[in-house]
């Protein structure tokens, strides 16, 4: 008998039929971009519903808050804390213009696609966010006394604020119901609820915030829990 006579039987024509493993590699790669346009889809919608329900990032352009945030830093805000925890006297929030501007008129498909574009973080909203320490809630009896903060008459320690003092007096007022009263941390340089539109904030309407600021994660060198 022949060496070869155990050799598997070829059809005469085996030459112009592919294999069943040169077909699995010819599918792959097209399904792969045949599938790649649902899976782009799907990471967006989830990015938006993350960004939109859970937690999203912020950039911090301006020198208010420090030593706590300084200028250039990104924090990580959690908007479901909102509904599973209250807010709280030296909470760190991240809220909405509470005097905004007239919104442009956009119609129901550029209002669509203007969400969409906050939603991606290649549009900019149309009133800016700011970010505040909370300091009074609403019934609140606050009160600055040489520097000196004293929340319902009760004297309140501060070791966050920056080391240059405000000494300038302010109150005694009372938080109305459904405002909270937001300060910065770098006192002396803080447009915030001491002062009426436009040098500062006034009161924040509680519907106005956005979420709690609980980590920076940018850069590096900063990163911490708050």
């Amino acid at each position: 008998m022949p060496d070869d006579a155990d050799d598997d039987v070829v059809p005469s024509d085996a030459s112009t039929v592919p294999d069943a493993a040169d077909a699995s590699r010819t599918k792959k790669p097209d399904r792969f971009w045949r599938e790649l346009p649902i899976l782009l889809l799907v990471s967006l919608a989830i990015a938006i519903l993350i960004k939109t329900f859970l937690i999203q990032a912020f950039y911090i352009p301006s020198i208010s808050m420090e030593p706590t945030l300084e200028k250039g830093d990104r924090i990580l805000v959690c908007r479901i804390c909102l509904h599973v925890s209250d807010i709280r006297r030296g909470d760190i929030v991240v809220f909405s213009n509470p005097h905004p501007a007239p919104g442009l008129e956009r119609g129901s498909v550029g209002a669509a696609l203007h969400w969409l574009g906050q939603g991606l973080g290649v549009a900019q909203p149309e009133n800016k966010d700011y970010v505040k320490r909370v300091i009074g809630l609403p019934g609140d009896v606050v009160e600055l006394n040489n520097g000196q903060l004293f929340v319902n008459g009760a004297e309140v320690d501060e070791p966050y604020l920056n080391s240059e003092v405000d000494s300038r007096p302010f109150g005694p007022v009372t938080v109305p119901d459904g405002m909270l009263f937001v300060l910065g941390d770098n006192r002396a340089h803080s447009g915030d609820s001491r002062f009426p539109p436009p040098t500062g904030l006034g009161y924040v309407p509680e519907d106005t915030v956005i979420g709690k600021a609980f980590v920076i994660v940018y850069p590096p060198s900063r990163w911490g829990w708050l």
